[in-house]
């Protein structure tokens, strides 16, 4: 069901609705969200090293651009409110 514009959209319609009118909670994962579990899959199974400590930058490094990119540009409120909770976690997870 697409939002017709005539009638004044709903919080939950700017929360949750793309600019198509589509409902968005869920997307096929892009490159970055796929790099993410790749590298952290392989640290859990090459759990000690270089090759860990690469897999971690890696890891990390794929989940801050994954979560940048649906805080900047996500399809709707409720993305970038998805990507700014990643974001912050990531950031306090590195000072804690």
């Amino acid at each position: 069901m697409q939002n017709t514009g005539n009638k004044e959209n709903t919080l939950v319609d700017k929360i949750f609705r793309d600019s198509n009118g589509n409902i968005v909670i869920a997307q096929p994962p892009n490159p970055p969200l796929i790099l993410w579990a790749a590298a952290s899959l392989l640290s859990l199974v090459l759990t000690t090293g270089k090759i860990n400590t690469v897999l971690d930058v890696v890891a990390n490094g794929a989940l801050f651009t994954w979560a940048w990119l649906e805080l900047f540009d996500g399809v709707n409120y409720f993305r970038r409110g998805l990507g700014l909770a990643v974001f912050i976690v990531i950031i306090a997870s590195k000072i804690l």
